[in-house]
């Protein structure tokens, strides 16, 4: 059961919840515990808390039982012991970065690393003297080579933009052989397509934001793993970070897994067929999908999302094709039901992110997040826009 933990009582501190409280007494949907604190009938009952003898909560930025359900049911879909929701995935990236590494520490990532959580790592931990190596993940030698003395190992199977994978099996067991701790960000696979910790690695991260809640209305990170990790995250930088998931965004949240088994082989089979499609199109230099992948990675991978990128020929003109979309529209996030685009080209924030210009990420470059609409709609969509952009 995922232990809850409150900012107020002692850091770290573990307490069971009562088998009535955590089924929610039968109720068919979890309900929405909208409050921010809960009340205790005597000095006593509260004294108990803080001591550590009673299970009662106390603060939602603690815990809330509707956060709890959440957590839990990620952790038991990755496998895990115990799980912590936040307000935001790069809430969760921080936490459990922060809880990992200390000052003059070193980590060990991929290159093209989510730009966000890439920034946290230059802008933010080089502030405490934290050292970040950016290495092939597709090199698994190149990737255990960089391992000795460092603290933590910061993994996305696929990766960013490119799509590149990692061979987590290998690299789950050289990290450990280092005495390395390893996280993933998992958000694209979904614990439907890819269970990390069941091939060695130590904690997964969500975007939940993205195909956990799938309706493009909510905001929210996650982290699972074991019970001794998750505490860590908990003591050292859980509470005093601030980003606690809100109670109806987690409600929000468990209505979205309920649907992930529906919704993920749609993704897959759309964005499947889209991508082949472009594939064989004539202004379409490559599709960079893990479908299309010879990596050892790829066996860790049971199913895929359904958001790739695609290099168009010089002879689109990249803004006039996203221009020319009409059903597609422009977004930067993804896993919702609608289809969207993202090209490399356009955000000022990817022009200025040295992960991604030194690696070499083309001015051609388009993200598509393929979404649940009729796949002859999609791909009419792209064909006309490519054809009103040859330049």
């Amino acid at each position: 059961m995922n232990k809850p933990f409150n900012p107020e009582t002692q850091p770290g501190l573990e307490r069971e919840i009562p088998p009535g409280e955590a089924s929610f007494y039968g109720a068919a949907v979890p309900p929405i515990f909208q409050t921010s604190l809960f009340t205790f009938e005597t000095y006593e009952d509260m004294a108990a808390v803080y001591a550590g003898r009673s299970h009662q909560l106390i603060y939602s930025r603690g815990d809330n039982p509707t956060v709890m359900a959440f957590e839990q049911a990620v952790a038991d879909l990755e496998g895990a012991q115990a799980g912590r929701a936040f307000s935001s995935g790069m809430g969760a990236i921080s936490a459990t970065v922060l809880a990992l590494v200390s000052a003059g520490d070193r980590i060990v990532t991929v290159r093209n690393v989510y730009s966000d959580a890439y920034r946290l790592f230059e802008l933010m931990l080089s502030r405490f003297g934290v050292t970040v190596d950016y290495v092939d993940g597709t090199d698994a030698a190149a990737v255990e080579a960089a391992l000795p003395g460092a603290k933590l190992l910061y993994l996305e199977s696929p990766t960013s933009l490119l799509f590149e994978l990692q061979d987590l099996v290998s690299l789950a067991r050289a990290a450990r052989a280092h005495g390395v701790i390893t996280a993933i960000d998992n958000s694209w696979a979904t614990p439907l397509y890819q269970t990390p910790i069941a091939h060695g690695i130590d904690l997964v991260i969500h975007a939940a934001s993205k195909y956990l809640g799938g309706h493009s209305d909510t905001v929210a990170g996650v982290v699972v793993g074991s019970t001794e990790l998750i505490g860590r995250i908990n003591a050292q930088a859980y509470a005093y970070l601030g980003a606690k998931l809100s109670p109806f965004e987690a409600w929000l949240l468990l209505r979205g897994l309920k649907t992930l088994p529906l919704r993920m082989p749609r993704h897959m089979a759309s964005g499947l067929a889209v991508a082949a499609r472009l594939s064989a199109h004539p202004e379409v230099e490559r599709v960079l999908h893990p479908a299309f992948s010879t990596h050892p990675g790829k066996a860790t991978l049971a199913g895929y999302g359904g958001l790739f990128s695609f290099e168009v020929t010089e002879a689109i003109d990249v803004p006039a094709f996203v221009n020319a979309l009409r059903l597609i529209r422009i977004g930067v996030s993804w896993g919702g039901p609608e289809s969207l685009v993202v090209p490399a080209l356009a955000p000022l924030q990817l022009q200025k992110a040295n992960c991604f210009t030194r690696f070499g990420i083309s001015p051609r470059l388009i993200r598509l997040n393929v979404g649940i609409e009729e796949v002859e709609l999609i791909w009419a969509d792209i064909a006309q826009a490519l054809a009103c952009a040859r330049r």
